[in-house]
């Protein structure tokens, strides 16, 4: 039996256990911004920018879910910052991925590099053997987003730790369920549940997790004393749609593997980036440290004309930013500065029937042109 399996079902039925006769089983949505308090002030809610039953209820379950303690955030960048600014402190130097999602390099270096805070960046596939003396944060993301390159989670957090680092890795492509970045050596995760743990592309959201616990003191009270705190109705939102993140998951990285195998075979395609292929420079590593391929594919396509015409032409596929809803979607990445090639389409595979895509999307490639 997979501990996984068991750990997920343990998260669907979470509140089964919990309830006395005539309690619903699902969530309230408390919309509150005070609670009783008379007296001495005591008790877990006291105000509403420290603490709130809704978030309560979810923390629970994705602490659960991660096997470690977790706070939940209204984006994935707030979750980002918590670790950043409660972490980091003048002449402290960081690595961030020269090729992982770009507004966290954006963030450090418009607002921590003006505080002395040094930074550092190398490529995902090179971390391995990037010198990580006098770093106190390695920072990765694997899959990188969009270039879906891969770092050895385990060779890198036994180096970072050896250089007196915390290593922080982005899991948000991934998600829990795909990968077990703190069974891997990681300190920290971070997780934009924007995309895959909500899934219905309703909700911006994150979290953060951690069994180190001076970290998420941390966390928790940059959180509590700057206030970027979640709504009650979006942590619903969120709690609602991890119920169903092992089903999505599962047939969203079935459908990539099968359209990743037709679209590595196709005349129109020039390269196909998909982790589950075995043209894909790690994908040893993936199999090892990944329990599934993912979600996302990159294709190269001749150029940006042939790359828009392919998204415009699909009719299953949403033309967008972002990815891990249950819609596919896509979009050329390098309209963003991004380092890739001009024909380069980030394909987010959600859960449509899977012949019936692979006929669009081939339909679509037919269309572009020569």
């Amino acid at each position: 039996m997979d501990p996984l399996d068991t750990r997920f079902a343990d998260c669907l039925h979470y509140a089964t256990h919990r309830r006395r006769t005539g309690e619903p089983f699902e969530t309230a949505i408390f919309n509150t911004t005070i609670y009783a308090l008379p007296g001495e002030p005591q008790g877990a809610y006291q105000y509403a920018r420290w603490a709130n039953p809704t978030w309560t209820a979810l923390e629970e379950v994705l602490s659960l879910l991660e096997d470690a303690e977790t706070l939940i955030f209204p984006s994935g960048m707030a979750a980002v910052a918590s670790v950043l600014y409660s972490q980091l402190r003048p002449g402290d130097q960081v690595l961030l991925p020269s090729d992982g999602y770009y507004t966290v390099r954006t963030a450090a270096e418009k607002f921590l590099a003006p505080f002395g805070v040094r930074l550092r960046t190398c490529p995902t596939a090179a971390v391995e053997r990037e010198p990580l003396d006098g770093l106190k944060i390695v920072w990765v993301e694997t899959p990188s987003n969009p270039g879906l390159d891969l770092a050895d989670l385990r060779a890198v957090a036994q180096r970072a730790h050896a250089a007196g680092a915390l290593l922080v890795v982005d899991n948000t492509t991934m998600t829990p369920i795909g990968q077990r970045p703190l069974e891997l050596g990681a300190d920290v995760v971070v997780s934009s549940d924007t995309k895959g743990v909500n899934g219905h592309s309703d909700a911006l959201f994150g979290h953060v997790a951690s069994r180190n616990a001076e970290v998420m003191a941390g966390v928790r009270d940059w959180r509590r004393i700057c206030g970027a705190i979640p709504g009650a109705f979006e942590t619903w939102l969120v709690q609602r749609g991890l119920d169903t993140l092992e089903l999505r998951f599962s047939r969203m990285c079935d459908n990539a593997q099968q359209l990743a195998e037709r679209l590595i075979q196709h005349p129109k395609v020039r390269a196909v980036r998909y982790p589950g292929l075995t043209s894909h420079p790690a994908h040893a590593l993936a199999r090892s440290q990944m329990r599934g391929f993912g979600a996302l594919i990159g294709i190269t396509l001749a150029d940006a004309g042939a790359a828009e015409r392919f998204i415009d032409g699909c009719r299953y596929v949403r033309s967008a930013t972002s990815f891990g809803g249950v819609h596919s979607s896509a979009e050329r990445r390098a309209r963003w500065g991004e380092a890739v090639a001009d024909g380069y389409v980030r394909f987010s595979v959600g859960c449509e029937p899977p012949g019936t895509l692979w006929r669009d999307v081939e339909r679509a490639l037919e269309a572009v042109g020569s």
